[in-house]
């Protein structure tokens, strides 16, 4: 369990920060202003997980693991975002340069 659920609240905290961050997409009419306002508010969320997320997930992990580990999870939840929430096609090169990325998980996690 110490090590599910830092990766849980990760992944609940990049699930708030995709909506912050891209959600306004779809809603491209809307003045700038308040779609800054509302990503603040979602952002605020996000931070609600982040933080713990990172506390507790430094008792098992470094925080260069940690950081890797987010990397994978905003790759997989930016993923989901983008293909089932934004309606995007997801090309044969974003997957090559994903699968490059958490090669980088590898090599931190490596004992060497």
């Amino acid at each position: 369990m110490k090590y599910v659920l830092p990766v849980l609240l990760l992944t609940i905290s990049n699930t708030f920060m995709m909506f912050a961050w891209y959600g306004h997409l779809k809603f491209k009419s809307a003045a700038l202003w308040s779609v800054v306002l509302i990503s603040w508010l979602i952002a605020f969320f996000e931070y609600c997980f982040m933080v713990p997320a990172n506390r507790l997930g430094s008792e098992s992990f470094t925080t260069a693991q940690l950081k890797t580990i987010q990397e994978v999870v905003t790759l997989v939840v930016f993923f989901l975002f983008s293909v089932l929430y934004l309606k995007e096609d997801f090309k044969w090169n974003y997957a090559v340069g994903f699968v490059f990325i958490v090669l980088a998980d590898f090599f931190v996690f490596k004992k060497w």
